[in-house]
């Protein structure tokens, strides 16, 4: 399976070839820490556990922290 994937702090998009389905299996895969990016497909965020489709657009966001 695959995935088109945008890494806005990067700015860059490239395609990922995933064995699993999950969010977590391509944070995982792009060892990303799931706390530190919000993962996007069609305006609405995704949690670890939600399933990812053959040809997804997924947009990886940065999480902003400061005091």
């Amino acid at each position: 399976m695959y995935v088109e994937v945008f890494n806005e702090r990067e700015q860059t998009a490239t395609n990922v070839e995933l064995e699993g389905r999950k969010v977590k299996d391509l944070l995982n895969k792009l060892k990303l820490n799931p706390e530190a990016f919000l993962v996007i497909r069609n305006d609405e965020v995704l949690t670890e556990d939600e399933t990812l489709h053959d040809h997804d657009r997924i947009e990886l966001l940065s999480v902003i922290s400061g005091g």
